[in-house]
């Protein structure tokens, strides 16, 4: 199963502390594999492979537009998240997962998942995107003049994933001229809501939300379940949490067993 969780706007370092708490969560077996769902304000993150030089932005400039730079432990270079983007955090059991041939689900077949979940994202809205050979992410246009949507990157640890995709939806373009996108020289980016027919009227991110977790439900098939609030997940996680002693267990012969055992004459061994 899949519990989904649409978080609306949160800032960067308390996402990474959800993701944090929900690892250990589902690691521990007290959640299911959960996708958390939400948008950033303006940042930067920069992944293992990052060079720092793919930042264009000088930092005077970057704190003038209020973004801040953070260094992750995900796969990648640097990526942008801002308002309009749908940010995608799967918190899953990789040992829960299987591919089509019914192996064992390893990252690389869990990343190529998330881009078919996003590609039939994209199609459901009537664009049509695909892969390009030797990359990570989304792309939409023709051969030659391909424009990434959305860009995918994911920690594994203890076969539990972190991280995961962010999908532009109404994202303002322009911040990504603060970067070189995924380290990818003349990388053109793109959005939903420029790649949509004219006629097509976008629904708010929360429902690209929904959307996106009944794709992510259908690719790796798993029943998708809506969280109504994180206190709902951590209740859940609670209650799962075994008691021990069990409270029907004494410690020590009661009191009253006690009293009745010396009423009892014991016979007296030869």
């Amino acid at each position: 199963m899949i519990q989904t969780l649409y978080l609306g706007r949160v800032d960067y370092d308390e996402a990474l502390r959800l993701q944090a708490e929900v690892a250990a969560l589902v690691a521990e077996g007290r959640a299911q594999n959960v996708l958390l769902l939400l948008e950033h304000p303006p940042v930067l993150t920069l992944g293992r492979n990052a060079d720092r030089t793919n930042i264009l932005a000088s930092d005077e400039l970057l704190a003038q537009r209020g973004v801040t730079v953070h260094e992750i432990n995900r796969g990648g270079d640097v990526t942008y998240h801002g308002p309009g983007q749908l940010v995608g955090y799967p918190i899953f059991d990789l040992r829960t997962l299987r591919t089509a041939c019914g192996n064992r689900m390893g990252p690389v077949d869990f990343v190529r998942g998330m881009e078919e979940a996003l590609i039939r994202l994209c199609g459901g809205f009537g664009v049509q995107a695909g892969r390009i050979r030797g990359l990570t992410g989304v792309w939409c246009g023709s051969s030659g003049a391909e424009r990434k949507i959305a860009a995918i990157g994911i920690h594994v640890a203890r076969g539990i994933t972190s991280h995961g995709f962010a999908f532009n939806v109404t994202t303002d373009l322009s911040d990504f001229e603060l970067i070189v996108p995924c380290g990818i020289a003349d990388h053109a980016v793109t959005s939903l809501e420029r790649e949509v027919a004219k006629a097509v009227q976008l629904p708010g991110l929360e429902a690209v939300a929904h959307q996106a977790a009944r794709c992510f439900g259908q690719i790796f098939d798993q029943q998708v379940l809506a969280l109504e609030s994180l206190e709902a997940l951590r209740a859940q996680a609670e209650a799962a949490q075994p008691q021990f002693p069990a409270e029907d267990t004494p410690m020590r012969i009661p009191d009253e067993v006690e009293r009745l055992l010396g009423c009892v004459e014991r016979p007296v061994r030869a």
